[in-house]
């Protein structure tokens, strides 16, 4: 039973990720305008992603276990890309290309580099998640931010909680998911709470 439960966990987890950005970007593209969605928040986001991934490769934990953060990294710089050609100036996303690309070769660097940034990493996800709520506060309009997003990356929380304590148990790891998952779900309510808002608004 339990064997079956990983493997539907790693499997659905991996499944949602691969489309978990797809109806953002589809939004985006379809409002043309990158309105009501955080850059701080996307910025913060990919850091944190960035660093999750490198501490399970450091520390060697079992690939399906983290397999689907190359997939949301890449739907992320998509996305950023995206968000930086409706605000006219694509060509602002190189900077923070190159300074994640070369965050990855110094985290690995020394043990201490590793542990503290994942350590902080929960302060980093939880910035996000905060700025897109700030974000959406402060407009009072969910715009072109998809509240499927959101609930798919709940449900990938979920799972990786129950994955997480399936395998390796770490505690970092579990706190910084717990925390996401609450946040997350907190997110997904507030758009759809803006959302209907604005239809009865109209």
């Amino acid at each position: 039973m339990a064997a079956e439960l990983l493997w539907f966990c790693n499997w659905t987890t991996l499944g949602v990720c691969a489309a978990l950005k797809l109806p953002q970007i589809s939004a985006l593209r379809a409002a043309r305008s990158a309105r009501g969605l955080s850059l701080l928040s996307l910025l913060l986001e990919l850091a944190g992603h960035l660093v999750f991934l490198r501490y399970q490769c450091y520390y060697e934990y079992p690939l399906l276990t983290y397999l689907e953060y190359p997939i949301v990294i890449t739907q992320d710089v998509i996305l950023l890309l995206h968000v930086f050609h409706f605000n006219g100036n694509v060509f602002g996303s190189a900077p923070y290309v190159a300074l994640f690309v070369t965050s990855w070769f110094v985290l690995g660097l020394r043990k201490w580099i590793i542990d503290l940034s994942m350590s902080l990493c929960i302060f980093i996800g939880a910035a996000s998640k905060f700025a897109q709520l700030q974000h959406l506060w402060k407009t009072g309009d969910s715009g072109a931010v998809s509240a499927l997003t959101w609930g798919l990356a709940s449900y990938a929380c979920v799972a990786r909680i129950i994955t997480t304590v399936m395998t390796t148990n770490d505690l970092i790891l579990l706190i910084h998911l717990v925390t996401m998952l609450a946040l997350n779900l907190w997110v997904t309510a507030t758009v759809l709470r803006y959302r209907k808002t604005v239809s009865k608004a109209k």
